[in-house]
């Protein structure tokens, strides 16, 4: 159990958050959400000790074994893999490598026995003698073949590394289990494995993670860092977003409700105070005006942009034909005879363990590069726009601003609307005027979409749009995908859920060609066939 007393954290005179006083519950999962800055993996180093708060304490029994997953994939390059694993129960690791010290020991003493015979006890009691089999077994479930177990963790590629630490962190069922996106580098059949492991837990896990999918699989419970509190919700992470617009609106309501009985108070009284026969009730309700409390609304850290997409026509019967395409990149063969036409009220994701093929065919349909071979052609109707995986040469050297980047793809030029559009994708007073070389990765990937949104155009290739995106904007561009019914969408998306709920046909490109599904993502997924002769497909699907 951890229980948190008046927890306060404040960095250059701005709390992140204060008074927080929370108990989070053995067997429980809670997913700590937030807006970006909000405070989430401040506040899990201050569950885990790393961070001293600036006021309040957290109390942890001393009984209790934590475990988090370490951020540094750089840490352990110089230890064997196995052994960064059995790392992750320090403890146990000592008495595993001084019980191995002893016993290659060549003049191998009676104290020597003696100290063995201590730690066989340890060592049993910490059920050390499975400890390489299950961690073992860790790094199988989470991806890492049995060749690399014995290697360096300098010698493995950095999504490997990724992996072995996790297995790390839930070596030996720690009491308390904090994830910092967890789901990061790895394909949706390692992260199932996962969603499995931590439901069977009876450990006390916190876990801070944007894949929406995942934190409804595993969560029991959501702690929201808003308005600089700390709230317990219990449900997932679906559950939690009904409760808090719920929350919200009531909110709004009873403050409307007072505003509007403090007009209609004042109103009388003004009207009336001066009238000898209306006095007694003109200062009855100046009473209640001064007992009627107007409390401002919180200032929430969460923050939805408005994306909309609307495009000038609809799109006619005839979409999209796509034949023979064939690409090669640096002498390897990537697209190879893709071929595929689209019918009205199709929406397409394009997975496959190559992230390089998806962008590859999305180029040559957005028309930023040629194939080899092959053909291609949109219907007279068709007006596209494209959202790139890389975004780097919209931005980099660019010497403009916000406000005048924009008006680059805007047919009205005039800065008020400019600046008003602009707000409306969060970025409001000064923040305009910023040189747009100097923007973060979640603001260049809103600014991408709202380029995107000022075309008009009817069909829309999306190359990993949420990359860099917190949960509040990647919630606004799925409802956005979703509503646009009447649009053409072409995506290759990490996020299971935008897919899932965004697409109705999955066309998976691999090496040797392509197969085409008329289905959604989950459908895709649970299929016998694709679980049994395509598990490697989706290797990428961390590149889905």
């Amino acid at each position: 159990m951890i229980t948190t007393s008046d927890i306060m954290v404040n960095f250059g005179g701005t709390p992140l958050f204060e008074g927080v006083n929370v108990k989070f519950v053995p067997g429980n999962c809670y997913g700590l959400i937030g807006a970006n800055g909000a405070g989430k993996s401040t506040f899990l180093k201050v569950l885990s000790g790393e961070l001293e708060p600036s006021a309040g304490s957290v109390h942890i029994p001393a009984n209790l074994r934590m475990a988090k997953l370490e951020q540094d994939q750089f840490k352990f390059d110089e230890m064997v893999v196995l052994d960064t694993v059995l790392f992750g129960h320090p403890r146990l690791f000592e008495v595993h490598k001084e019980r191995a010290e002893l016993y290659a020991k060549p003049d191998f003493s009676e104290e020597d026995g003696a100290r063995a015979a201590e730690l066989e006890v340890e060592y049993a009691d910490m059920n050390g003698y499975e400890a390489e089999s299950e961690a073992a077994s860790l790094l199988d479930g989470l991806g890492v073949p049995s060749e690399l177990h014995y290697k360096t963790m300098g010698e493995l590629e950095g999504g490997h590394k990724v992996r072995v630490l996790l297995a790390q962190a839930l070596f030996g069922q720690p009491d308390i289990l904090l994830l910092d996106e967890p789901t990061n580098h790895l394909d949706v059949h390692t992260i199932a494995w996962l969603e499995n492991y931590i439901s069977r837990l009876t450990t006390l896990v916190i876990v801070v993670s944007h894949d929406r999918h995942f934190l409804n699989n595993v969560c029991t419970h959501i702690a929201d860092i808003d308005f600089r509190k700390v709230q317990v919700y219990a449900g997932n992470y679906d559950f939690w977003i009904q409760a808090s617009e719920l929350a919200l609106r009531q909110r709004r309501d009873a403050q409307k409700k007072a505003s509007d009985k403090a007009k209609e108070l004042q109103a009388f009284i003004e009207r009336f105070s001066s009238n000898a026969s209306k006095a007694k009730q003109a200062t009855s309700r100046k009473k209640l005006l001064a007992e009627l409390t107007l409390d401002d609304l919180p200032v929430s850290t969460r923050k939805y942009p408005h994306i909309v997409f609307k495009p000038e026509r609809e799109p006619g019967r005839v979409l999209l034909n796509v034949e023979g395409l064939t690409k090669t990149i640096d002498g390897e063969k990537i697209l190879d005879n893709v071929s595929f036409s689209l019918q009205p009220g199709e929406r397409v994701a394009f997975v496959g363990h190559d992230g390089r093929a998806k962008t590859a065919l999305f180029d040559i349909l957005a028309g930023v590069s040629e194939p080899d071979s092959g053909t291609f052609e949109w219907g007279s109707t068709i007006t596209h726009a494209y959202f790139p995986r890389e975004n780097e040469p919209f931005f980099d050297g660019v010497d403009l601003n916000l406000i005048d980047w924009l008006r680059q793809y805007t047919i009205n030029k005039h800065e008020e609307d400019v600046r008003g559009f602009l707000g409306k994708m969060l970025f409001t007073g000064e923040d305009t005027l910023k040189p747009v070389n100097v923007l973060s990765g979640g603001e260049r990937v809103r600014c991408m979409l709202a380029r995107m949104m000022q075309v008009g155009a009817n069909a829309l290739i999306f190359d990993e749009p949420t990359n860099h995106l917190d949960l509040e904007s990647i919630t606004a561009l799925n409802r956005a995908m979703e509503a646009a019914e009447d649009l053409v969408i072409l995506l290759s998306s990490h996020d299971r859920e935008l897919v899932n709920t965004v697409a109705n046909r999955i066309i998976e490109i691999g090496p040797h060609g392509m197969v085409d599904h008329l289905m959604t993502f989950d459908e895709y997924i649970e299929s016998d066939r694709v679980a049994q002769e395509r598990v490697e497909i989706y290797g990428g699907v961390a590149a889905l």
